[in-house]
Formats: C-alpha cells, sequence, structure tokens
C-alpha cells in the first residue's frame, strides 16, 4: 500500500469512527433530547442529523447516481414535510447512508473517479468531482455533529465524545 493509499484509508477509517462516535451519541436519546436546540431558531437535534442523513443521500443518489429508490428516499428526510424521526431510525439513516456511501467509493473504477459535473451555485466548484463530494460530506458530517455536540452539551445531555 502506498503512503497515498495509508493516508486516504486513515481518513476514511477517522470518518467512520466519528460517525460511531454520533451514532452512541444519539441512540439512547428520547424524543424529548431529540427536540433540544441550541437557540430557538436553530434546528433541533434531530433536524441537524436528519439533514446530515438528507445531504448525503442527495448528493451519493442525485449527482452520483448511487443507491436505489430507498437510498433516494433517506435524501427527503430533511424536508419541512418529513416526519420526525426517533433515536433508532437516525442511528438507521446514519448507518444505510455510510454503507451506500461506501459500497460505491469501493467499486467505483478509476474512469469514474474522473468523471465530472457542473457546479450549480456560488457554494460549489465550477467542477464537481468525486473527490470533491467525498471531501464535502466529511466537512459537512464533522459541522453539523460538532453542532449536535454543542446542542447536547449545552442542555447537560452527554455529547459526542472525541
Amino acid at each position: 500500500m502506498t503512503t497515498e493509499q495509508q493516508t486516504v484509508a486513515t481518513i476514511y477509517q477517522g470518518w467512520h469512527t466519528y460517525q460511531d462516535m454520533l451514532i452512541r451519541a444519539l441512540a439512547a436519546l428520547t424524543a424529548e433530547q431529540l427536540n433540544l436546540r441550541a437557540a430557538p431558531r436553530l434546528r433541533s437535534v434531530s433536524e441537524v442529523v436528519t439533514h446530515i442523513i438528507g445531504a448525503r443521500a442527495r448528493w451519493f443518489h442525485a449527482l452520483l447516481g448511487e443507491g436505489g429508490d430507498e437510498f433516494a428516499a433517506l435524501g427527503r428526510w430533511d424536508r419541512r414535510d418529513a416526519p420526525a424521526r426517533s433515536a433508532a431510525e437516525l442511528v438507521h439513516g446514519l448507518e444505510a447512508t455510510w454503507q451506500g456511501m461506501h459500497a460505491a467509493i469501493a467499486r467505483w473504477t478509476a474512469e469514474e473517479w474522473q468523471q465530472t459535473w457542473p457546479g450549480e451555485d456560488e457554494s460549489e466548484p465550477e467542477v464537481i468531482t468525486r473527490a470533491w463530494v467525498i471531501y464535502h460530506l466529511l466537512e459537512h458530517d464533522l459541522h453539523h455533529g460538532g453542532e449536535v455536540s454543542i446542542t447536547l452539551g449545552a442542555h447537560g445531555v452527554r455529547a459526542i465524545e472525541l
């Protein structure tokens, strides 16, 4: 294994470890705790986690063409009309998107890694690559996982333990 391959494997493992920590923090939360907010105008813990799940599924399904109907449905979990989710459902959504993403990553050919798409707004690069999507979702998970952790901690609930 090359140094570059070892680095990528370490990054993926770290991301997976972070997801496991997020899942441990969420798994035992009550409906009341899932509805906690850091401030009235901010998303609840549940809304933040469904946003993580939705973003993963949308990028992988809508842009990259990965996953079937069930995976696509996860991309709608953070929509305004979506039902509230239990802690067990949130854990399932995180696990299902993780498995779908990493099955795709492991299967992509060198040619598929080179495929590009045009960026659609100023928050995206002009040209989107699979590598950019992976990095964007990693930074997205870390950002919103921190939001979950701050919200829980502000209410005296055990947060993500790094």
